[in-house]
């Protein structure tokens, strides 16, 4: 057998499950009673998964709440400009009052399949 593996041995890229967070950047989305369109960097923090950082004194921080089910545009990793329209669950919001985001809420998101 040679050293080489052959295109048979490799394992396809595409083919690996990847988490929500590998295969989106950034997330985008609009409240009730809020005209304004909002777009945040999707973070992998914790095992818990993906969330987004908003700052303390953001004016969407009212306007959302633990258990909100909104549809959520999320643009791809691999495809430049790609989105896809999900509906997505916030699981909690969580102040951090040191380190890297103090002054930040953490803002976990859960895709609903």
């Amino acid at each position: 057998m040679s050293d080489n593996p052959t295109n048979n041995e490799l394992p396809e890229r595409r083919s690996e499950t990847r988490s929500a967070s590998e295969r989106y950047y950034s997330v985008e989305f609009t409240v009730k009673d809020l005209a304004s369109v909002y777009q945040f960097k999707i973070w992998n923090i914790s095992s818990k998964g993906m969330c987004i950082v908003i700052k303390n004194d953001s004016k969407i921080l009212p306007f959302i709440k633990v258990g909100d089910v909104i549809t959520m545009r999320y643009y791809l990793t691999e495809s430049l400009g790609s989105t896809e329209d999900v509906k997505t669950e916030i699981k909690h919001i969580t102040k951090d009052d040191q380190g890297k985001f103090k002054d930040h809420y953490l803002v976990g998101l859960a895709i609903l399949q």
